[in-house]
């Protein structure tokens, strides 16, 4: 993992994008802070209205659980959602243990996930905060319930672990399926404007951010038709990862198995 990478522990951008329609809760683009964890190669993302300070955060991880919090003290947010993209197998959730440190706070997860949480998701389900929100996209095919998140201007996507920067999530464990995961993102991430901005849930090279018009045009995995894609990703032969016997217990249950 290169310095670029690391060093995108606290990368603060505000962007602003003209009103396209949407309801009063859908417009514009929010705050978006993005925060690395290094072991699991993480992104965890907070979301926030300026005016409001209410706050989304998308894939908290346990290990950077004070971290998280002191920026949301730090920015005098309220934190009102606290959402996973998926049962994630190689880091465990703090959203558990931050349910208990931070008053009102829910946490969120797809209904097809199989874990617990105070909300779960659907197809066109919208977490809102302030002016803004998000819209749920489901993309299954890395797990059955992995979800994106689209701001309501549909300027950001927030992917998990289904399209990553010039690559995808493994498709061989936790219901993987490689031709449900090549039609979730061809039907539900590339359908997107070509200037929308990718977030995913992980990088490995220290690439922050990518654009649904690249990825369509340069994805090595994706630009393929569904046959090649399947075969690519059923050659892959990945390690197990290293923390899946103990993360997907513990995410199973908001993050709490034995913490």
């Amino acid at each position: 993992m290169n310095g670029h990478a690391l060093s995108a522990c606290l990368i603060y951008c505000l962007r602003h994008s003209a009103n396209r329609g949407e309801t009063q809760h859908c417009t514009a683009s929010p705050r978006i802070s993005s925060l690395f964890e290094s072991e699991s190669c993480t992104y965890t993302y907070l979301l926030a209205d300026t005016e409001t300070k209410e706050a989304v955060l998308i894939d908290p991880v346990l290990e950077t659980i004070e971290r998280d919090l002191k920026l949301v003290k730090e920015l005098g947010l309220s934190l009102t959602v606290a959402v996973n993209t998926h049962c994630h197998a190689d880091h465990i959730t703090s959203t558990g243990l931050m349910k208990q440190r931070v008053a009102g706070l829910k946490s969120a997860i797809s209904k097809f996930s199989g874990a617990c949480a105070d909300i779960h998701l659907k197809e066109g389900d919208k977490i809102t905060f302030g002016r803004h929100c998000l819209t749920v996209r489901e993309t299954p095919g890395h797990t059955d319930g992995c979800i994106t998140l689209v701001t309501g201007d549909q300027s950001m996507a927030f992917t998990g672990d289904a399209l990553l920067i010039r690559g995808c999530g493994r498709t061989d464990f936790q219901q993987g399926c490689p031709k449900k995961l090549y039609q979730s993102i061809h039907g539900k991430i590339f359908t997107l404007p070509n200037e929308c901005l990718i977030y995913p849930a992980h990088d490995y090279l220290g690439q922050t951010a990518s654009t649904v018009g690249e990825e369509r045009k340069f994805n090595p995995r994706l630009t393929k038709g569904i046959e090649g894609f399947v075969e690519i990703m059923n050659n892959l032969n990945l390690p197990k990862p290293k923390k899946i016997d103990i993360s997907v217990p513990a995410n199973l249950v908001c993050g709490l198995h034995q913490v």
